[in-house]
């Protein structure tokens, strides 16, 4: 651990993975947006504001008790991006407006219950902290990795991420 802090912690690792998904994402090549490697997949421009939507989703885990997927008031993804530039700039906006929710919250509060509902029914319940490790964090990391699989399906060199990549020997 960083520290005894989960939000020390959680800043910490969002710093780490919010660095590695940008160089993925400045890679993206718009003028391939519609490229799909399997029917069932998403299309890269999809995937790619898939990745940077999440962050405000993760932004909900922080600020709010609950939400409610059938809430036709509740908070939508922005026009999907139509260049790298719109999707970086959003990137940028969105990541910042994360970092600065998590560090107006403290330890206290990331220990809330955070409750993902669709009506009654009841997605996910469970301590904000958690809720922005698993839903946020892992899902983030979980889409990055099926994105540097489309750039590779590409043949766009993948940087190095958790270690040397095949086309980038420098870690670090």
């Amino acid at each position: 651990m960083h520290t005894s802090s989960l939000q020390q912690n959680i800043l910490a690792e969002l710093d780490h993975e919010l660095a590695t998904t940008r160089k993925l994402l400045a890679l993206v090549p718009y003028e391939q947006a519609e490229y799909q490697p399997h029917p069932k997949s998403m299309k890269l421009g999809q995937l790619a504001s898939h990745i940077v939507n999440l962050l405000a989703f993760k932004q909900l885990f922080v600020q709010h008790p609950n939400r409610d997927f059938l809430d036709p008031n509740g908070p939508k993804p922005g026009p999907s991006p139509t260049s790298n530039a719109e999707l970086l700039a959003r990137f940028d906006e969105y990541s910042a407006s994360l970092r600065a929710a998590l560090q107006e919250s403290d330890d206290e509060k990331l220990t809330d219950s955070f409750r993902l509902h669709r009506g009654e029914q009841t997605l996910l319940e469970m301590p904000k902290a958690t809720a922005i490790r698993i839903m946020g964090l892992n899902h983030s990391i979980h889409h990055r990795g099926q994105l540097s699989v489309y750039l590779r399906l590409l043949d766009i060199p993948i940087p190095a991420m958790y270690g040397p990549s095949a086309d980038d020997k420098i870690w670090g």
